[in-house]
């Protein structure tokens, strides 16, 4: 069985005007979204906004996030980035406040041979004892985690047990369920965009990273449990409604702002500050958001 399925929101770092963390604002989102009935939270992702912070405000975001939900629901915390050696030493924080696993997206800039980058996650893998999750993004990394690589990594380390797929390509989902999954029943398969959520879970995956659990987590889950209840129906309804959201993604790039703003309008007052190079959205911008979650029947 997986040992983390469902689905866990790529949770946004909440910061006031200043760029500071905001505890209070990331404590009233957290709670937001463990009483939508999450399955797990994931901080420092790339919507929490990691590549634009320094090694000592991860691990405080990180710290201040796993004791404040207090076991509630399982903990991942992104801990990726361009060398090794930071990558474990954010690794061992991680195990040391308690997190439930970590997150580890391959190091970017320099695309890395196979065996470099083998030898990057194994050094990884062997440095803690707290379960990983690979995370594929060649979109932003330059470089595909294929399902052999991932496989042959399985295979070694027995603490890899996961992979966030942010591709938008359902064969390669596919094949990952097919090659690691099959043989591995315990390692999970999300789905890191909205709409490839409901293939996943209908190819033997696991269910869904993606940022539109932060907003709107009654798609998600709904999906997610309309489909463990073979009420197959509802989760195509569902999935038809989900389909308008991946359009805000593209209003502004990096989108970290968005998905606050999209908060917002759901209903949860928090800062929608997001570090440099971030910037605050227009007001043609905003109103796109709102257009876009009317026809997703999220707003009247």
């Amino acid at each position: 069985m997986a040992r983390f399925q469902g689905i866990i929101p790529p949770v946004p770092t909440i910061f006031n005007e200043t760029g500071k963390f905001d505890r209070a604002g990331m404590s009233k989102l957290i709670d937001f979204l463990i009483d939508s009935g999450v399955h797990g939270l994931f901080f420092l992702g790339t919507g929490g906004e990691f590549s634009q912070m320094s090694k000592q405000e991860r691990k405080d975001v990180a710290a201040f996030a796993t004791e404040y939900v207090a076991g509630r629901v399982p903990v991942l915390i992104g801990t990726g980035g361009t060398n090794t050696r930071e990558v474990i030493e954010l690794s061992w924080h991680s195990e040391k406040i308690g997190a439930d696993g970590v997150v580890v997206i391959n190091p970017y800039y320099w695309p890395l041979s196979d065996e470099n980058l083998f030898e990057h996650y194994s050094e990884v893998a062997k440095a803690i004892h707290i379960p990983i999750l690979l995370y594929n993004f060649p979109t932003l990394t330059g470089q595909d985690l294929a399902p052999d690589f991932v496989l042959k990594l399985v295979e070694n380390h027995s603490n890899i047990v996961g992979i966030k797929e942010t591709v938008d390509a359902a064969g390669h989902i596919r094949e990952m369920i097919l090659k690691v999954k099959k043989k591995y029943p315990y390692f999970s398969v999300f789905a890191g965009y909205d709409d490839h959520l409901l293939n996943t879970l209908s190819l033997g995956g696991d269910g869904a990273i993606s940022a539109s659990a932060n907003f709107a987590p009654q798609l998600t889950i709904g999906i997610y449990q309309a489909f463990q209840e073979k009420d197959f129906a509802k989760a195509i309804q569902l999935h038809q409604q989900l389909a308008y959201l991946p359009m805000l993604y593209k209003i502004d790039s990096p989108f970290v702002t968005v998905v606050k703003e999209a908060i917002r309008f759901m209903g949860l007052e928090i800062s929608t500050h997001s570090l440099l190079p971030s910037r605050p959205l227009g007001e043609e911008e905003i109103q796109y958001i709102n257009e876009i979650l009317k026809q997703a029947d999220l707003l009247s």
